[in-house]
């Protein structure tokens, strides 16, 4: 049985009428009669009573019109499902990006990817630290991810997509919490909230500190930018962190500028081999949604 033979089928079935159906076919009648027989031989039943006026369904006819229908349409959207895919706007991507992500590019992105691509579902995995993230796109477990380089891995290619400069976020009690911006040498004496040592934000913040002759006393440890800021609310230490995350606003804490503060990068990556069409549409809802954002990055020329 062919879905073309159910068609003709389901034509005459509805029009209960060979000449009809031929007609809304736009085909000869004799061929459809015979694609018809064709049909009862190979399922060894009659579905058809035929008289020189009417077609009437036999018990089988109306069960294969039933089911017919239900194969013919999910065939149909199983045809525009493998289009979508092909043309990468539709499936499935699993996509990391790190903390403080979550409060700058995320949102946009999201956005972008719900209106260009509704086939699309994101499978996300938030506050990761960059090395998870390049782990998991070596593995396979990721497809994508918004990270902070630099990237150790030979296997995976990035593209820059914005930089921002860091702040610090102060307890709103604190002496430092003025209306300016404040010295890195001023936080000497500050108990630091940090990111895991693995993290490019604490390997940029110890940096930082060092260049202005001191190190860092980092009192906790923590992967979760709300937990950290949650932490800074409490009056358990100052953080340092990209601008973007003053998005959040939590009360108990306020952001303070830092002079000369360094920018960090933030990069969408993926695996050097992946050529998918829908990575390609991903990194073209990446490109498009970060166009208007502060500090974008020059869009190197190509995707992949």
């Amino acid at each position: 049985m062919e879905i073309r033979q159910l068609n003709y089928f389901i034509a005459v079935a509805e029009e209960r009428h060979f000449g009809r159906a031929a007609k809304r076919l736009h085909m000869a009648q004799p061929p459809l009669s015979q694609q018809i027989r064709q049909l009862e031989e190979q399922l060894g039943v009659r579905l058809l009573n035929r008289t020189t006026r009417r077609v009437e369904l036999t018990a089988a006819g109306q069960e294969l019109l039933d089911r017919g229908r239900q194969i013919v349409n999910a065939v149909g959207t199983l045809r525009a499902d493998v289009y979508q895919v092909g043309q990468g706007a539709a499936g499935v991507l699993r996509v990391g990006f790190s903390g403080s992500a979550t409060y700058g590019v995320m949102p946009p992105i999201v956005r972008r990817a719900k209106q260009v691509l509704p086939g699309l579902s994101l499978n996300l995995h938030g506050e990761m630290l960059t090395p998870a993230m390049e782990a998991g796109l070596r593995d396979g477990t990721l497809d994508a991810a918004l990270l902070r380089p630099p990237i150790a891995s030979q296997e995976i290619d990035y593209r820059i997509v914005t930089r921002e400069p860091l702040i610090v976020a102060l307890p709103s009690f604190s002496a430092l919490a003025v209306d300016r911006p404040v010295a890195v040498h001023e936080l000497q004496d500050q108990e630091f909230i940090s990111y895991p040592p693995e993290s490019v934000l604490y390997r940029t913040t110890a940096a930082i500190c060092r260049k202005a002759g001191f190190q860092p006393r980092i009192t906790q440890v923590i992967s979760e930018t709300s937990t950290m800021l949650s932490f800074v609310a409490a009056g358990a230490g100052i953080a340092i962190i990209p601008a973007s995350i003053r998005a959040l606003q939590l009360e108990g804490v306020v952001y303070r500028d830092i002079e000369q503060a360094p920018e960090v990068e933030l990069a969408v990556a993926w695996r050097r081999e992946d050529r998918s069409a829908l990575l390609q549409s991903f990194l073209d809802v990446v490109g498009a949604a970060t166009k208007g954002l502060p500090n974008r990055a020059p869009t190197a020329p190509g995707s992949l």
